[in-house]
């Protein structure tokens, strides 16, 4: 099965870290869609595939570790290599991603603005009421939070 030319993935790190900084098995797993348990049995599938193991067995990713998972999710997954095919192909490579990954850190956004206060007249209804009056300041009403909303 070929393969064509590498390709370039945006991956959205929501983390506040730098384009850099290493990254936890759960913050690879979020980015790339790929669930943490899939992520440690690759690293036992793909020799190349060898993230940082801090005290206690906590794993951290390098941006290369990250390039490599996702040549191994676009191979396994969108181009139906086996796991073995997969591996066979990026020892060819050199065991090198083909993937080049632009990590984009984005800033968490700004605290939405305190919400305004809009006074509304309240409408009394009585037994003997006038429905056009009603339905006016009922579409009033609709009017003043339609303004609002849009603030």
């Amino acid at each position: 099965m070929e393969t064509g030319q590498g390709s370039t993935s945006v991956i959205a790190l929501e983390d506040g870290k730098g384009a850099k900084a290493f990254r936890t098995i759960g913050e690879v797993s979020k980015a790339l869609d790929v669930r943490p348990h899939v992520l440690r049995y690759w690293e036992e599938q793909f020799p190349m595939l060898q993230p940082v193991k801090r005290a206690g067995g906590r794993r951290l990713y390098r941006p290369e570790d990250i390039e490599l998972v996702a040549t191994i999710d676009r191979l396994v997954h969108r181009e139906g290599y086996t796991l073995r095919g997969a591996r066979q192909f990026l020892e060819s490579k050199g065991g090198k991603a083909e993937e080049t990954i632009v990590l984009t850190v984005t800033e968490p956004a700004p605290p939405a603005p305190p919400p305004q206060v809009v006074e509304v007249e309240v409408v009394q209804v009585v037994e003997a009421y006038d429905k056009a009056a009603v339905l006016q300041q009922l579409y009033a009403v609709k009017a003043k939070l339609n303004s609002a909303l849009a603030i």
